[in-house]
Order: C-alpha cells, then sequence, then structure tokens
C-alpha cells in the first residue's frame, strides 16, 4: 500500500508517439522523472532529437529519440523494427501522434478529413497490432503491459471549432480504446485512454495565438492543463495503482466535460 510500491514505473520501457513536444513532452517527463527508459518518437527528427538530449539532461535518465511519420503502416513497420532491434519487450505503449484540421463545414476538404483519420485512429490501431507481440513477451496478470491512446474532450462534448474530422476520430479512439481493451485483457495487456481538455500546444497555441487566458477563464478550474496533471494520470495507469482500472476515458480537463451546459457566469 505504500505509495512508492502502489505508483512505481521505475525501469519500465516507454514508447511514446508525438513525443517531441506538448502532451507528449509532459508526459515523457513525467516517466523519465521517476525512472523509466523513454523512447520518444514524432516525424520531424530535429525535433525529436533535441527534446530527447534536454529531457535526457533534465531528468538524468535515458530519452531515446526513434523519429518515424506513423500515418502509414510502412512508417509504423520502420519504427516497430527500429525498436525491436533494441528491446525484446516493451511495458508502456502511449498513443500520443494526432493532428488537427479545421475548415468551414462547406469547404471541409478530403485531405482535412484523411489526414486526420489516418493519423488520429488508423495509426493507433496497427501500432497496438504491431506492438502487442512486444507487450506481452514480459506481461502477467501480476505485471501486464499497459497502453494509453490520447484522445480528446472534443471526443465527448461538441467542439466550438470546425474542426469535424478531429472530433469524430477523438470520438473513435475512446471507441476503440474500449474494445481492444475486451481483447487484450486476456493476454495481459491493460488498454485505457485520456482525453485532455486544454493544455499549453503548438496545437491549441495556434487556435488562440498563445494566449491561453480566455479558455482559461471559461474553465471551472481558471486555468489550462499542467504537465504534473497529465502525467500523473499517465503514471497512475502504468503502475500498480491502476492495474484495475480497464477499457476506460478517463478526462483531464479541469472540469469542463462536468461542467458542459452548465452556466458558470455567475460561480
Amino acid at each position: 500500500m505504500k505509495i512508492n510500491d502502489l505508483f512505481s514505473v521505475e525501469k519500465k520501457v516507454v514508447l511514446i508517439t508525438g513525443g517531441s513536444r506538448g502532451i507528449g513532452e509532459m508526459l515523457a517527463s513525467g516517466f523519465l522523472a521517476n525512472g523509466a527508459k523513454v523512447y520518444i518518437s514524432s516525424r520531424k527528427s530535429k525535433d525529436c532529437d533535441s527534446t530527447a538530449k534536454r529531457l535526457s539532461e533534465k531528468y538524468k535518465n535515458e530519452c531515446i529519440s526513434f523519429p518515424a511519420d506513423i500515418s502509414d503502416l510502412q512508417g509504423i513497420n520502420k519504427l516497430f523494427n527500429k525498436f525491436a532491434e533494441e528491446n525484446s519487450s516493451l511495458d508502456i505503449l502511449i498513443n500520443n501522434a494526432g493532428a488537427v484540421w479545421g475548415e468551414p463545414f462547406d469547404s471541409f476538404s478530403e485531405d482535412g478529413w484523411d489526414k486526420v483519420m489516418d493519423l488520429n485512429v488508423k495509426s493507433i490501431f496497427f501500432m497496438i497490432q504491431k506492438f502487442s507481440s512486444l507487450l506481452k513477451k514480459k506481461a502477467s496478470t501480476e505485471n501486464p503491459a499497459r497502453i494509453i491512446n490520447i484522445g480528446s474532450i472534443d471526443g465527448i462534448n461538441t467542439p466550438y471549432y470546425e474542426n469535424y474530422s478531429y472530433s469524430i476520430a477523438k470520438s473513435a479512439v475512446h471507441k476503440l480504446t474500449s474494445v481492444l481493451a475486451a481483447r487484450l485483457i486476456k493476454e495481459n495487456i491493460i488498454c485505457n485512454a485520456i482525453a485532455p481538455g486544454p493544455f499549453p500546444s503548438k496545437m491549441l497555441g495556434s487556435a488562440v495565438e498563445h494566449d491561453y487566458s480566455v479558455i482559461s477563464k471559461k474553465n471551472p478550474s481558471r486555468r489550462v492543463g499542467r504537465p504534473e496533471d497529465i502525467a500523473g494520470l499517465a503514471l497512475f495507469l502504468s503502475s500498480k495503482a491502476g492495474q484495475y482500472t480497464v477499457g476506460e476515458t478517463i478526462t483531464c480537463d479541469g472540469g469542463l466535460v462536468a461542467s458542459a451546459g452548465h452556466d458558470l457566469t455567475n460561480d
């Protein structure tokens, strides 16, 4: 029952897609700070290498850069082969890589639809399919492997912005999580999802010109997310403490989903 035992991820091997910035970097930081060996992947080699070097120095721990474009099967296979050359097993897979596309309904493009669906949904399924062999290697009833899929509250609420394919894709991520959880728990792999609200990131920043004050005022918690918010939840799901939580989509949003439709102007 001691915290150090319940929440430990020490010496675990973790792979985080989209790990070079934003929520992916926050998650990598949390695992590195607690003794895990972390691999991060992203499409841009320079960014991925730079983040891995910076995080390794900051946390005095090993963060390894494996750049890859996982929007198609060729990229997923390339990442798997590179990872498998160095590791015979994997403890924790975090599917965080994603894209967003905003465009008015009347002109919303096929490119905007396909790009988001391919990276946000298709790639998660095939990443799990490919890496399941490594996740099963050391997994047991007493020490299951973990998968965490990063969804979004836009997949739960109706989004404010016209990001049609994004919100629908994230809703699909939540459903995919529960479907695969039922299949994979039989092989000692626990699958859950996190649905983040607003966190500082390049994706959100471009929508609000990196001024998060308006979003903060609309949030019941009066702020945007912090690294410890998302990392803490991921550490719980990856540790002994989260071992009996299976197939869930957990919001991490400061109360936005819980307060949807509630007038906060007089609070």
